[in-house]
C-alpha cells in the first residue's frame, strides 16, 4: 500500500483526509494563557528628537512594563502632536526652564534623557533631586568628573542610574556575551571593531559644544562590546585621530578615531569609529578554535551573527549562521528598566558601566592629545 492512503475503520481514506481541519475540541494541557497585565512604570522622555521620535516613542507599543506618561521638549507645539498620537495628557508636557516640576507627577517614575551629550549630566542629575529614576542615553556624560556627579546624585537620592546600551537587552549580543564567558571556542586572544556612519550637516553630532563627535556617539559601542567579550577592562589605550581640513563639518570634531585598547591578561582591542565613511556596523571576536562575527553588530534592526570554526582536526573550516528571533531594541530596554524598578531588581546596564567606558573615552582623548598611549584611570 502507498504511504499516501491509510486504512480506518470506514475504508480506503487518504492521507491528506486523515490530517484534521479543525482544532479539537479538547484544549492542550500545557496551554499558555498570558495573565492580566500588571502594573506598567511610566516614562517622561526628555527631547523629542529623531531617536525618540523615530524609534523610543513607537517601542512602547511593544512594551508589557513600561507605559508613556510625560513628555519634555523646547518645541510645545510639537510635543503636543506627539501627546496626542500617544495618549499623553496636555497637562503632562513640559520644558527645560519648568523641569523641576516633575517632583510633584506622580505618574511619572522613570526619566529617559535623550538630549545632546552636553545636557545629559544637568537633566540627570535634575529628575533624580526630583524623586525619579533615571534611563540615561550613552555617552553617560562628556566627562568621568560629570559622571561622578551623576552616579553620586543617584546615591544620594536612593534611585536606579541606567546607561542605555541596549544592545545588554538583545538576544544576539547576550549569545555572544554568554559564549565568551563559557569560552565556547577557547582562550579570548583579540576583539576588532568597526562603527562607522556619513555624517552630514548639520547634526548635533559634530558639534563640540554639544559634545559630539564619534567615539562618544559610536565608539562606545565598540568599547562597551569589547568589555562583554573579554570581561575585563583595558589598561591602556593608543589612539589616533584624523580631520580633514577640507571638509568643513570636522571643525569641531574628528572625523575618524581608531584607538587600541590592551588588556592585563595580554588581550587587545583594534576599534575604528568615523562620521566620515560608508556605513560599517560589525566586530569579530578572535578565539583559539573560531571566530564569533557580528555583522551588522550595532544597528537598531537586522541583526547578523554567524561562527567561523572546525568541528574536529580533520575537517574544514565552517561558518555557520545563528539564528535568533529578533526584537524591538527598545522595547526590550525600557521594559528591562522597568523590571528593575517594579521588582527592585538590579539594573543591567549601571552607571557603573557608564562610569567605566567615560575613563576609557577620557583616557583615548589623552592619547590623541599626547600622541603617546595613555593608562586608564582605575
Amino acid at each position: 500500500m502507498s504511504s499516501a492512503a491509510l486504512l480506518s475503520g470506514a475504508g480506503l481514506v487518504t492521507a491528506q483526509d486523515a490530517v484534521p481541519l479543525a482544532p479539537p475540541d479538547k484544549q492542550p494541557e500545557n496551554l499558555e494563557v498570558e495573565g492580566a497585565a500588571g502594573k506598567k512604570a511610566g516614562w517622561a522622555i526628555v527631547g523629542l528628537g529623531e531617536l525618540a521620535l523615530e524609534e523610543i516613542m513607537p517601542a512602547f507599543a511593544g512594551c508589557k512594563r513600561s507605559k508613556p506618561v510625560a513628555l519634555v521638549s523646547g518645541h510645545r507645539d510639537k510635543a503636543l502632536k506627539v501627546a496626542k498620537a500617544h495618549g499623553i495628557s496636555e497637562d503632562a508636557i513640559y520644558d527645560y526652564q519648568n523641569f523641576d516640576r516633575i517632583a510633584d507627577d506622580k505618574r511619572i517614575d522613570i526619566v529617559y534623557i535623550v538630549l545632546p551629550n552636553s545636557m545629559h549630566a544637568e537633566f540627570t542629575i535634575r529628575a533624580l533631586k526630583a524623586g525619579k529614576h533615571v534611563l540615561c542615553e550613552k555617552p553617560m556624560a562628556v566627562s568621568v568628573e560629570e559622571g561622578e556627579a551623576m552616579a553620586k546624585a543617584a546615591e544620594e537620592a536612593g534611585k536606579k542610574l541606567g546607561v542605555a546600551y541596549r544592545l545588554h537587552y538583545e538576544p544576539m549580543n547576550k549569545m555572544v556575551m554568554e559564549w565568551c564567558r563559557a569560552k565556547r571556542f577557547g582562550g579570548i586572544r583579540a576583539f576588532t571593531s568597526s562603527n562607522c556612519q556619513d555624517v552630514k550637516a548639520p547634526n548635533i553630532r559634530l558639534s563640540g559644544k554639544l559634545g559630539g563627535g564619534p567615539v562618544g556617539d559610536v565608539g562606545v559601542y565598540s568599547i562597551n562590546a569589547a568589555r562583554y567579550v573579554f570581561n575585563e577592562e583595558p589598561v591602556e589605550v593608543t589612539a589616533y585621530a584624523s580631520r580633514p581640513e577640507d571638509d568643513p563639518r570636522f571643525r569641531e570634531v574628528p572625523e575618524s578615531v581608531s584607538f587600541i585598547l590592551r588588556y592585563a591578561s595580554g588581550a587587545v582591542a583594534s576599534c575604528l569609529c568615523s562620521f566620515g565613511t560608508a556605513e560599517s556596523r560589525s566586530y569579530h571576536v578572535h578565539c583559539e578554535k573560531g571566530t564569533i562575527v557580528m555583522d551588522p553588530a550595532f544597528s537598531y534592526r537586522g541583526l547578523r551573527l554567524r561562527t567561523i570554526s572546525k568541528s574536529g582536526e580533520e575537517s574544514p573550516t565552517e561558518s555557520t549562521e545563528v539564528m535568533v528571533p529578533q526584537v524591538d531594541h527598545f522595547t526590550a530596554e525600557m521594559d528591562g528598566f522597568s523590571t528593575a524598578v517594579l521588582d527592585n531588581g538590579e539594573v543591567v546596564t549601571p552607571a557603573a558601566m557608564g562610569l567605566a567606558d567615560m575613563k576609557i573615552v577620557e583616557a583615548i582623548a589623552k592619547s590623541i592629545e599626547s600622541g603617546a598611549p595613555a593608562k586608564v584611570a582605575r
